[in-house]
């Protein structure tokens, strides 16, 4: 493992070549209204100057002031214009690279992107590989690894609450948190050190009730950091909603209703959905990804309706909200209250939602027996068939993401991070184990550094190039 010093030493030879000057279209493929072409690297400008002149006056790139915009052609080696553009001038340090960089603005032609790229390369430039730009910004300590991850969960955002998410960690909250935690373990890591070099003398540096005081207390952050795994990894990539029940009460019309399309195939026959059918939809920022289940019975001599049951509890077990939907119409308190027991004891998770969803209120002549017990239940009544009370489901799972979700608390949704923390309190439990049994400082100073290894593989003061090229390879080549 590699500190951040030597990385870059290593990624020259073996990945990328930092110091090329680098280009890339950073504006999405095809045909549109206008483009933005990057330019980053120690020859930017001048490159910048061999192709570009401005209207108004003769002014250098080179001698043009950071953050100014300059209007202009772009032309090729024998003067024919290929584009009028903005061109936006960044200089060293202050760029999202952290070096000379140039953005241009043109027209949105296919042909203009592909020949102003073809101008930049022919002048010395090379094409930026896949998360180059962002790369190059965590080198020159523009941002730590956490918030350039942050940066790719930014662009993928696709609802309110994954780019509340994605800000968050981008400026640095999380990653806030996890130093302070490593320079508390690091202080002591340094006075025990220092033990170390006195060892003759038997003199103790490092108070160890205070060092115990201290592990409790990264213990309960870092164990809240990992809690909060399981609310982040949802938001962040849909929270999933299993509609289940037994055959034929109406859950792929209730699916249909909530999507507002005919996603899954309705009929009258008990056992239609064999499959899984899953769809995201976006309700008030949130996004949930429903899924539509084969019905639950106890027997059945169908080996593909026997399959998609076993599929229906593997979602179960995957779900955070569980929509349990009977035919309010033909079933018993007694039987809902029955089935409803035995799948609490087969769910056996307190941070599983299980809602009851009384469906085919349209086929109701009178009052349901038991009415009173379902609603003390909070059962919520529907008839998919009409779409009526279909946002009486919505509201209620919105209103209890809400009620869960802390937006001003640190919360980890990206796995990378959360097996680290995993790593992390693993080694205070054994930091903490070797304080009570009075092992040597030697012995338990090694933990210590694991500790800090892990911390800083989250931020990226100590990481690998592999780690690293694993994580850019997914960006897109503009950024």
């Amino acid at each position: 493992m590699l500190k951040q010093s030597d990385v870059m030493e290593n990624l020259v030879s073996k990945i990328y070549n930092i110091n090329d000057t680098i280009c890339a279209l950073a504006t999405p493929i095809g045909v549109s209204a206008l483009s933005t072409i990057r330019l980053s690297g120690s020859k930017s400008f001048s490159i910048g100057d061999a192709v570009f002149k401005p209207i108004k006056k003769e002014t250098k790139l080179s001698d043009a002031l950071t953050h100014t915009i300059h209007y202009g052609v772009l032309h090729s080696k024998n003067t024919e214009i290929v584009d009028e553009v903005l061109l936006s001038v960044f200089r060293n340090p202050h760029s999202y690279t952290g070096e000379d960089m140039i953005e241009i603005s043109c027209h949105g032609s296919v042909y203009i992107q592909q020949q102003i790229i073809q101008l930049l390369v022919d002048q010395g430039a090379r094409l930026a590989k896949h998360g180059e730009f962002t790369l190059r910004a965590f080198l020159n300590k523009k941002m730590d690894l956490s918030q350039a991850e942050a940066v790719a969960d930014l662009i993928a955002s696709d609802s309110i609450s994954s780019h509340k998410l994605a800000i968050q960690q981008m400026r640095g909250g999380f990653s806030s948190k996890i130093n302070e935690l490593r320079k508390q373990l690091l202080d002591f890591s340094s006075l025990i050190e220092l033990e170390l070099d006195f060892s003759e003398e038997d003199v103790q540096f490092a108070n160890r009730d205070k060092l115990s005081e201290l592990l409790d207390n990264i213990f309960k952050e870092i164990n809240s950091l990992i809690s909060s795994f399981s609310v982040g990894n949802v938001l962040k990539n849909g929270i999933p909603v299993a509609i289940i029940g037994k055959p034929n009460v109406g859950k792929s019309t209730l699916l249909n209703a909530i999507l507002n399309e005919e996603k899954a195939i309705v009929s009258d026959i008990p056992g239609t959905t064999r499959d899984v059918i899953e769809d995201t939809f976006a309700i008030k920022g949130i996004t949930f990804r429903f899924i539509d289940t084969a019905g639950l019975r106890s027997h059945t001599t169908d080996k593909i309706e026997s399959l998609g049951i076993v599929k229906t509890y593997e979602k179960i077990e995957q779900a955070v909200f569980i929509l349990y939907v009977f035919d309010v119409s033909l079933s018993s308190f007694k039987e809902i209250n029955d089935d409803v027991s035995d799948l609490l004891e087969k769910i056996n998770d307190k941070n599983k939602h299980l809602i009851l969803i009384a469906n085919k209120t349209d086929q109701l002549i009178e009052t349901p027996k038991g009415f009173k017990n379902l609603v003390e239940l909070e059962t919520i009544f529907v008839s998919a068939k009409r779409k009526e009370n279909i946002n009486l489901i919505a509201e209620f799972l919105v209103k209890t993401m809400e009620s869960q979700t802390n937006f001003n608390n640190t919360i980890v949704s990206n796995a990378r991070h959360y097996e680290a923390l995993k790593n992390t309190l693993r080694s205070v439990e054994i930091i903490q184990s070797g304080i009570d049994n009075d092992i040597s400082s030697d012995l338990f100073t090694t933990d210590i550094r694991t500790a800090l290894h892990y911390l800083g593989e989250i931020t990226g003061n100590i990481t690998s190039d592999d780690i690293l090229n694993n994580i850019f390879s997914s960006f897109c080549i503009g950024k």
